[in-house]
């Protein structure tokens, strides 16, 4: 077992595809002689030179066209946006095209590229720099899609991307960089695309992914001193989707709870929510309940930021009255 920040568990992802693949590079804004906007690649540049790793101009869709041709000649790209915002930018380069050409050319040329990202609140970014985005890609066929809310994920999770044919967006929160825990690097990590249960209860079962994890599981822990036994799931990637776990603990429970930090309107909880209603209807107890952020730019206030997306309290809270 190795102690390490998320942000290390996912340098060193980096570090052992690239030492492991040379096909593997990585370009974006300041990846290079600065290491990252969060840090994430810093001093890789020393251990495989300006050749593969790539200081690019501040070009959100040439930093991803680049990545989505080098994919298509053999190369395994991971390109880094410095923030999820700017996805809005790529969505040619990302959806039109590194989603579709396995589809457009019948499976004989393949995009096996990574885009790395971060998104979510918690540093007072402002609304442009603060959303969570990932429905836009989830929304997008052709595209695969993790968000690691553990160290051990970080690590693993992106070892995995980097071996995937498709195209994978990971989005990294930017409130998990420091955040430390032990892995084992060695040990066999969960299939791809299958969710992790963090938590067992027969109460009600809280789906969740990313930073939210977190609060899921410190609410748990609040509702057991009140005689409340949560089930929480991590879903680990979006896209695939482990729809099969949901069921299964849904199905036991009777009660669901879908946390996310991305807004309340047309979001992931809004999609967990309504297939979760249509798969499991004559299983539920109570109709499948959101938690999921305002429908508002994010605030630059620290207080009106937080306020915003949902903790633990709320969870608690909510979870609370629908077993009362």
């Amino acid at each position: 077992m190795t102690e390490m920040t998320y942000r290390d568990a996912l340098r060193k992802a980096l570090y052992d595809a690239m030492t492991e693949d040379p096909s593997v590079i990585l370009l974006g804004e300041e990846v290079g002689r600065y290491g990252g906007a969060y840090g994430v690649t810093k001093d890789l540049i020393k251990e495989f030179g300006a050749e593969r790793v790539i200081d690019t101009p501040i070009s959100e869709p040439a930093i991803v066209g680049a990545a989505v041709g080098a994919a298509m000649t053999g190369l395994r790209p991971v390109a880094e946006l410095m923030y999820v915002d700017f996805i809005g930018m790529t969505m040619d380069q990302l959806g039109n095209q590194a989603a579709k050409i396995r589809y457009m050319f019948g499976g004989q040329i393949g995009v096996p590229m990574v885009l790395r990202t971060q998104g979510g609140t918690g540093r007072s970014a402002g609304a442009q720099h603060s959303q969570s985005l990932e429905a836009l890609v989830m929304h997008t066929p052709g595209l695969r899609l993790a968000m690691p809310a553990t160290v051990e994920d970080a690590y693993h999770l992106l070892r995995q991307s980097l071996r995937r044919p498709d195209p994978v967006v990971f989005i990294e929160h930017k409130a998990l960089y420091t955040m430390k825990a032990d892995v084992d690097l060695d040990a066999e990590p969960l299939p791809w695309g299958k969710a992790a249960v963090r938590r067992h209860g027969k109460d009600i079962v809280i789906v969740t992914y990313s930073r939210q994890l977190h609060y899921a599981l410190k609410a748990a822990d609040q509702l057991a001193k009140r005689g409340i036994e949560a089930t929480v799931i991590d879903l680990r990637t979006l896209n695939p989707l482990d729809f099969d776990t949901i069921r299964e603990h849904v199905q036991a429970v009777g009660r669901c709870m879908v946390v996310s930090e991305g807004v309340l309107t047309s979001g992931v909880a809004a999609e967990l929510a309504a297939r979760i209603t249509e798969e499991c209807f004559d299983y539920l107890e109570d109709p499948v309940v959101r938690v999921a952020g305002e429908d508002i730019p994010i605030s630059v206030s620290a207080t009106l930021e937080a306020g915003s997306v949902p903790n633990a309290n709320l969870i608690e809270n909510v979870a609370g009255r629908m077993v009362a």
